[in-house]
Parts: structure tokens; C-alpha cells; sequence
């Protein structure tokens, strides 16, 4: 039986629940209608994160679209290996949905804070400071997994190492806004992975 097929389908539904999930928290966290300083990211990081995700976006929906558009980077995984992608896939959505819960209005897409902004430690965030990316990594991980693809494998290497170059201009925003309190936060948690 050929699994490619049901594997993008599932892919395919799977961004088409998921994506307005988290468009409608995008949306609400931008009711207050303030605006963020992005370039307080750096050039480098601003531009070079939005240029990878543009490129990984293209390639996976390339993929779901019209999967032999990607064929040329195609490389060939046992069926089970990309079922497991699958899996690990709804695990990142329902962590992804639980983190933008948690999150709520201090959602932003720079490492700036709103005016309102809270420091958030419960959810996800009670064992680990930035779970919004490690979901977006099992994600995009999983999706690469799921297309047998190593563009879109390269795509999330290189979004993994800009968001842990991002994350340490975050946190120095962080401890400027929230200071012992998010001292003590990053003592007892985790950057990427729970302390235990």
C-alpha cells in the first residue's frame, strides 16, 4: 500500500485545524492594536527568521499542494518512521494549542513585550521558558518527518538555531521588564527542556 498519500492528507488536515486555532489567538493578542519595536531583535535575527520561515512555508506547502513539486529533495524513510512523524505531530499541536492558551494576550511575534504583558509560568511555561518553539520544532520536525523531505528538515535546522540565537535577546528583554522575578523563573525552569 502507498502511505503517501494518507500521509499528506493527514498533514493537510491536520495545518487546517490547527492553523485558525492559532490564528484566533494571534488575532485576540493583537487587540490592543500596540505597536511592537521589532528591530529591537537585531537586523540579523529579524531578517534571517522570517526569511527561513518564508522558505520553509513554501517548501511545505509546495509539498501539501502538489507533492512531485518536491520531489528533488525527497529522501526515503521506512513508512512506520513517517507514521511516527504523525504522532509526534498531534503531540506539537496539542502542546501548541495548550502554550497559546497559556499565553494569551502576551502572544506577540518579536521578543518585545506589551505594555500589559504578565510574566507567564503556568501551562507548559511551568517547566520550560519558551515552549511556543519547541512546539513549532516538533511541528515542523514532524512534518518533515511525514513528507520524507530533507528541505523541509533543513528548513526547521535552521529556524532551531535562530530561535536559540533570538531566545537570548528575549530573555535580556525579559529580565529588563520582570528582573528577580524572572531570574528566579529561569533558575527553576528550563530554556528548551524541563529541569528535573
Amino acid at each position: 500500500m502507498n502511505h503517501d498519500e494518507p500521509l499528506r492528507t493527514f498533514l493537510i488536515a491536520g495545518f487546517a485545524i490547527v492553523f485558525p486555532i492559532a490564528m484566533f489567538f494571534r488575532i485576540r493578542s493583537q487587540a490592543t492594536r500596540e505597536k511592537l519595536d521589532r528591530r529591537q531583535e537585531g537586523w540579523f535575527i529579524l531578517v534571517t527568521l522570517r526569511l527561513a520561515g518564508l522558505i520553509l512555508w513554501v517548501g511545505l506547502f509546495a509539498y501539501m499542494i502538489n507533492p512531485a513539486s518536491m520531489a528533488w529533495s525527497s529522501v526515503p524513510l521506512p513508512t512506520w518512521f513517517r507514521w511516527a512523524g504523525a504522532g509526534v505531530w498531534v503531540i506539537g499541536a496539542l502542546l501548541m494549542i495548550w502554550t497559546l492558551h497559556s499565553l494569551g494576550k502576551n502572544l506577540t511575534d518579536t521578543v518585545v513585550t506589551r505594555k500589559e504583558h504578565t510574566l507567564v509560568t503556568r501551562g507548559p511555561y511551568r517547566w520550560v521558558r519558551h515552549p511556543f518553539y519547541v512546539c513549532a520544532g516538533l511541528l515542523i520536525f514532524a512534518s518533515s518527518l511525514i513528507a520524507a523531505n530533507w528541505f523541509i528538515f533543513a528548513g526547521i535546522a535552521a529556524f532551531l538555531f535562530l530561535i536559540v540565537l533570538r531566545t537570548r535577546t528575549e530573555e535580556e528583554k525579559l529580565l529588563a521588564r520582570f528582573g528577580d522575578g524572572y531570574r528566579e523563573y529561569m533558575e527553576r525552569t528550563g530554556r528548551f527542556w524541563p529541569k528535573f
